[in-house]
């Protein structure tokens, strides 16, 4: 799989932008705040509906512009797709798919595959739980496109139910201590546990297949440095975590129900998958607030060479995406990493100046300055 051609229209700092482009390695060259980053973003925008940079969608189009639209043209095993995005904030984004206006945009899920490193990588080891739960559910999403929905159907309940108790909660506070009808709770309850159950054994299976390959990957990136485990840790589950959905479906409601009197008074839902935790552990020891700098980058990028692999084993060899990171990494690691991603069928490089790019990515070379990209032959 590769990006054969990205076009931009009012994304970032670009007014217009083409950039046909190679199998192989490519990498774009040009001082920090030129538009490098913004234009593997774009690319990764196109494969999760997201940025690795912002959190909602609102700086992605260039000041003084409506909407931003971004195009990637994607080559997979003899076939070629056209996914078009229009990004308007405040307003439902647009999707087309080889013209059609027919869709969806989370039907372009799955239709190009990418993982990116980048320096916020250093925060699935040093940041808050949301954010390896978004790694998570970013790297379920792109395995099984279908699972978008099965995250939409829980956030949708969440936020449904956590209206309820927000409700009761006021209502409790302003009738000194008589809280509002909470009847329908025990519905909500069902759908949440439903829904949480599904996304529950989903990870549970995610963190498994990832486990032995994270740990290879570490051993590679810094040999003798490990052992490395994953260990997800469920807000609804005491001891044993559940050995089937169903199981999952039943604990969780009993969960629930126990927590409901602390729910009610803070008006918020306690446990469930969005209060999970996937911990990291370097030998015995949590890898947050125990592993060094160079420990922590190493596993992150642990944690993306995995995610690299899962997604090569299940078909479809995914684009690699490394933005800016060889500058953060010290001379050992930055080899390890490059010999590691050079038989990448895309690999998508963003560096300061030349020297930035391993020799072992050699490949395409653009400059990028002032919101021109312009090929560099040889």
């Amino acid at each position: 799989m590769h990006v054969a051609h990205l076009s931009l229209a009012d994304f970032r700092s670009y007014a217009r932008a083409e950039v046909p482009l190679d199998p192989g390695v490519t990498a774009f060259v040009g001082p920090n705040g030129q538009g490098k980053t913004n234009l593997v973003e774009a690319i990764g925008y196109l494969a999760t509906l997201g940025s690795h940079r912002v959190a909602t969608d609102a700086p992605l189009v260039r000041q003084g512009a409506e909407r931003a639209v971004v195009r990637g043209s994607v080559e997979d095993r003899g076939r070629t797709t056209l996914i078009e995005l229009e990004i308007t904030p405040g307003k439902a984004n647009r999707a087309r798919i080889n013209r059609s206006d027919n869709v969806r945009p989370r039907d372009v899920l799955g239709l190009l595959r990418t993982v990116l490193f980048a320096p916020e990588d250093l925060a699935l080891v040093k940041g808050d739980p949301g954010e390896r739960r978004r790694f998570l559910d970013e790297l379920l999403t792109a395995r099984a496109p279908r699972l978008a929905g099965v995250r939409s159907d829980y956030e949708r309940v969440l936020k449904q139910r956590n209206a309820l108790l927000k409700t009761a909660a006021m209502a409790r506070r302003a009738g000194g201590g008589k809280g509002a009808d909470l009847s329908t709770l025990e519905v909500w309850d069902g759908h949440l546990a439903r829904a949480g159950a599904e996304l529950t054994a989903f990870r549970l299976q995610l963190v498994a297949a990832l486990q032995p390959l994270v740990a290879q990957a570490y051993d590679r990136l810094a040999p003798g440095g490990g052992p490395t485990a994953l260990e997800y840790r469920a807000s609804a589950f005491e001891g044993a975590l559940p050995g089937s959905r169903e199981e999952a479906e039943q604990r969780l409601l009993e969960a629930l129900r126990a927590a409901r009197k602390q729910e009610t008074e803070r008006g918020l839902t306690l446990v469930g998958p969005h209060r999970d935790e996937l911990g990291l552990l370097l030998g015995t020891l949590p890898a947050k607030g125990y592993a060094s700098h160079g420990e922590s980058w190493s596993f992150a990028l642990a944690l993306r060479l995995a995610s690299y692999e899962l997604l090569r084993a299940d078909g479809g060899e995914p684009v690699l995406i490394l933005d800016d990171v060889f500058a953060e990494l010290d001379a050992r690691r930055r080899d390890q990493l490059a010999e590691l991603v050079a038989g990448g069928e895309q690999v998508l490089v963003t560096a300061a100046v030349p020297e930035d790019v391993p020799k072992a990515l050699a490949g395409a070379r653009y400059a990028v300055s002032g919101g021109e990209v312009s090929r560099i032959h040889p």
